[in-house]
């Protein structure tokens, strides 16, 4: 089980361990808010197993926003699914290969499964005949947010927005 961190301001910072929050809230840098029926056992007692965690002072988060794509960032923008034939994608690739001159930009980037990927090469998609069956953008979320509130544990669902879930 992870455990959701909240910035003094309420919003999600970050998911740890279990194990690191609670070390955290033996330290005082952090209140539980939420915990699991399972205890943390150690030696010499049992903890509660915190599932959300309020950081005791503001920590200040410097994001300069979705303007570097990262590869990351494109699969979870595009959903991990390949953006020419709606397969699995594990691989990036450029729309316009760099070899004739494309950019890694949010809008030049896909998400691609191997095969696709491979029967590409770099080649243009009018070459091949392909079409898009996303149109690729910087994404409007937050990419910089722990890829575990894609899919939010139930536990967390009262201390998120929907913006953030």
């Amino acid at each position: 089980m992870r455990t959701l961190v909240l910035n003094a301001g309420y919003e999600p910072l970050s998911v740890v361990s279990c194990h690191r929050a609670a070390l955290l809230v033996m330290r005082g840098k952090a209140n539980v808010l939420a915990e699991d029926s399972t205890p943390i056992s150690s030696p010499s007692a049992l903890i509660p197993r915190p599932t959300v965690i309020l950081l005791t002072r503001y920590v200040r988060v410097v994001r300069r926003g979705s303007s570097y794509p990262s590869r990351r960032g494109v699969l979870r923008r595009d959903h991990r699914t390949c953006a020419y034939c709606g397969s699995a994608a594990a691989t990036v690739d450029h729309v316009i290969p760099r070899a004739r001159g494309g950019s890694s930009s949010w809008e030049n980037l896909v998400a691609c499964c191997g095969p696709c990927n491979i029967r590409k090469g770099d080649r243009t998609l009018e070459q091949l005949g392909w079409r898009l069956r996303v149109t690729p953008r910087q994404p409007a979320h937050q990419v910089w947010l722990p890829q575990e509130l894609d899919a939010p544990h139930r536990a967390w669902m009262p201390f998120l927005n929907t913006t953030a879930a």
